[in-house]
């Protein structure tokens, strides 16, 4: 009987010995020793619970919250994080060229550097405040939910939201700078015409329907996937040090954000199927 217990207790120490060493291995050996100490970064374990936290306020805490209550308005909060949006995306864009890809950054493949240069130290806290403009960015859902704008939450929106702060942060602890920051900085871009669209929309609501280039963001946010993609496949033909094993993630997610926003795109601006979704709908009506 004795024997037994030794027996299943040294195995459980095995167990959480090798469960312990893969941790410390994964988050803190493997991880950057400049990026380590900044905030949220040091452990996976506050930027994992901001994450459950949104997706249960999302998904459940939320939605039970406003079921009998009227939608906030927050127009003045909008126009005032809009704006914001705006300001961060136009710095971040501004700093990832002057920093890196309009100087010294190869357009085929470039390393990180992990030195403590001035230069360096630039690249990754632009990588590391790209992170924060992702947390940052959860609150769209938020306010979504207390509008009640609930069609607004779609799976294309939230898995978006759920994967951009995941891969942000991984590339704050593990690469800050290199090959991956131009996907960053076409992001940036993207998000400085998006916010612009509802930064006028939540200042002008009467005159939202002139806003004639609202269709036009989401066909330049599927450019900036096929550029994404056609970025990262050049990992498999120059070597530069970054890794290859970045392709596993970053592939597969373009790809599906792709197909994602082209069929929000054929859904809701599509004319013949918009037509004929309204006609089908108007005779379940009858």
């Amino acid at each position: 009987m004795n024997t037994s217990d030794d027996t299943i207790s040294e195995m459980s120490n095995i167990y959480n010995n090798s469960v312990v060493r893969f941790y410390q291995r994964l988050f803190y050996e493997w991880a950057d020793v400049r990026t380590k100490d900044w905030f949220l970064m040091g452990s996976p374990v506050p930027g994992a619970s901001i994450m459950f936290g949104y997706l249960y306020f999302v998904l459940s805490w939320g939605p039970r919250h406003m079921e009998h209550r009227k939608p906030y308005q927050l127009k003045n909060v909008l126009i005032l994080y809009n704006l914001f949006q705006v300001i961060l995306s136009i710095w971040l864009f501004c700093e990832g060229l002057d920093a890196a890809w309009l100087t010294k950054y190869s357009w085929k493949c470039e390393p990180v550097d992990f030195s403590n240069s001035p230069e360096a130290l630039r690249v990754a806290r632009g990588v590391y405040i790209y992170f924060l403009a992702k947390i940052s960015e959860l609150l769209d859902t938020v306010f979504f939910v207390l509008r009640k704008k609930d069609r607004q939450i779609s799976f294309l929106h939230m898995y978006h939201h759920t994967v951009m702060p995941l891969v942000a942060w991984g590339a704050t602890k593990y690469y800050p700078g290199g090959h991956g920051t131009f996907i960053g900085i076409i992001n940036t871009f993207v998000h400085i015409v998006m916010y612009t669209y509802y930064l006028l929309a939540a200042m002008l609501p009467q005159y939202q329907a002139y806003l004639w280039w609202k269709k036009y963001i989401t066909t330049l946010q599927m450019g900036q996937f096929c550029i994404a993609f056609l970025h990262s496949l050049q990992l498999l033909i120059y070597d530069c040090d970054y890794p290859k094993w970045s392709l596993m993630i970053i592939l597969p997610n373009v790809t599906f954000f792709y197909l994602l926003f082209a069929d929000f795109y054929n859904k809701a601006y599509d004319k013949s199927k918009t037509s004929e979704t309204v006609a089908s709908a108007k005779l379940r009506e009858d």
